[in-house]
């Protein structure tokens, strides 16, 4: 059996219902995250686990947790287990190739460990000041404490890539992606973790797929989320933003196209999915810095395979279920707070898993921790401060609603609904449920002490963690 499990980072559930029609399978109309950004949502599909359970948050983003992975579960049980991300955060510097015998990156995610310019973020950085910046580039290579021959050899790759002489097209890593996939010899009992980050920031599809001149995100190198969520916004117009964003996901949509076709050829089950969303000023907030507002943890998920049905499943579905899934699929069993999402007929399943006449049993949850120390220290650096964000909050998706937590207090949003009519429930059931959650979680006391590289810490700031 072999099953991949492909993130797609920072998709909206609205974007994606605009440019993935092409994509069979269950489709999971009311799938919630357990975080707003990637860190803590990647620990839960890797462990089945709350990030307040595992300890893996904004106040610590290394998986250093005892629970063991589902890459290490799988491993052990001799499936072949290969991860290819693409997000710094989700890489080996932060132990998250846990379990993976084999663990790669593209572009962003190299050279972490190593003592090389980091070419990736100064490009990034200078991306308006035309080709004099390799100079600059290739003289700092020379000046500053790093290895000067294996920063020079960098930099002369990226450049050819830059002059269109290499065949890999501008992007945030999905070509590369694309290419692996390709030339791996996949076995008949693998598993496959994929991070795709078109979607994120800094929003810079190959130029082809761009509505707007480049020059129109000339001041992103200042968009930090954070900072403009408790400033006065971001630096670049909203409607621009939007439309880089847009051209953004339009080429993810395109090219994972291609990736998926490629899996397909190997893989039983292909489990795509967002691991939350993005903001662009509703509520105040921008990118995905703070809070658990539908539009961050209302994600898509969708299951793709032989034999599975193109239905739809409006039931209430965490993407702890996707840990249990794959599990399941692969007939290993762990520890889990989620349950098994179907592959067949989706009625029959929902009349499984209800126990009453609203399946008011199922509670998905969603956590918000507060900010890392590298976010607080931007926005400090700002002027800015930072322990306006800095407090927990949480929400809660049940078949008869989405309530969750705002600094006024607790708000509902509307979700489908899997039967016909209207489930109505009241804010008080709400703060029980939120209420019980925190009782029953056995929280890790945890505190951030690990040390990122500059090289890391570059790496983070291009896109807009830091």
């Amino acid at each position: 059996m072999n099953v991949a499990l492909v993130v797609l980072d920072t998709l909206r559930y609205d974007a994606f219902q605009r440019h993935f029609d092409w994509l069979s399978g269950i489709r999971f109309e009311n799938m919630w995250s357990t975080g707003r950004w990637t860190v803590p949502v990647h620990a839960s599909l890797f462990t089945g686990k709350y990030p307040s359970e595992i300890g893996v948050h904004a106040g610590n983003t290394t998986l250093d947790c005892s629970e063991p992975t589902l890459a290490e579960t799988l491993s052990e049980a001799d499936h072949t287990t290969r991860g290819f991300s693409n997000n710094v955060n989700i890489t080996a510097p932060f132990a998250f190739d846990r379990g993976f015998d084999f663990f790669d990156g593209g572009w962003r995610v190299q050279n972490l460990d190593t003592d090389t310019f980091d070419w990736e973020t100064f490009v990034t950085e200078t991306r308006n000041r035309g080709p004099r910046r390799y100079l600059t580039g290739l003289r700092r290579c020379v000046t500053e404490d790093c290895a000067t021959w294996p920063s020079i050899k960098r930099g002369a790759l990226l450049k050819l890539r830059d002059l269109g002489i290499s065949e890999q097209p501008d992007d945030d890593g999905a070509s590369e992606t694309l290419e692996f996939v390709r030339e791996t010899t996949f076995g008949s009992d693998e598993f496959l973790f994929v991070n795709l980050m078109e979607a994120h920031w800094p929003y810079e599809p190959p130029q082809s797929y761009r509505r707007s001149d480049s020059d129109s995100l000339q001041d992103g190198d200042s968009y930090n989320g954070l900072a403009a969520t408790l400033g006065e916004g971001p630096p670049i117009d909203s409607a621009i933003l939007e439309r880089a964003y847009d051209d953004s996901v339009r080429y993810l949509a395109d090219v994972y196209e291609e990736i998926f076709s490629v899996l397909r050829e190997d893989f039983d089950y292909i489990v795509t999915l967002s691991d939350h969303g993005e903001m662009f000023g509703e509520h105040g907030v921008w990118q995905h810095a703070y809070g658990v507002h539908p539009a961050l943890t209302h994600v898509p998920c969708i299951i793709s395979g032989e034999g599975v049905p193109d239905q739809q499943c409006a039931a209430p579905t965490s993407l702890l279920d996707v840990h249990q899934t794959i599990l399941t699929l692969m007939e290993e069993d762990a520890p889990s707070d989620g349950r098994v999402l179907p592959t067949e007929s989706v009625g029959e399943w929902v009349a499984k898993q209800s126990d009453s006449t609203t399946d008011e049993s199922y509670a998905c949850f969603a956590e918000h921790h507060g900010i890392n120390r590298r976010s607080a220290a931007r926005v400090a650096a700002n002027g800015g401060d930072p322990s306006e964000a800095d407090h927990e909050l949480a929400g809660v998706a049940t078949a008869s609603g989405y309530g969750y937590e705002t600094p006024d207090g607790l708000s509902m949003a509307e979700i489908v609904s899997e039967r016909d009519g209207e489930h109505t429930a009241s804010m008080e059931k709400f703060r029980n449920r939120l209420a019980t959650h925190r009782k029953r979680i056995q929280r890790r006391t945890v505190e951030e002490t690990a040390t990122t590289s500059s090289v890391i810490q570059q790496r983070l700031e291009s896109l807009g963690y830091a």
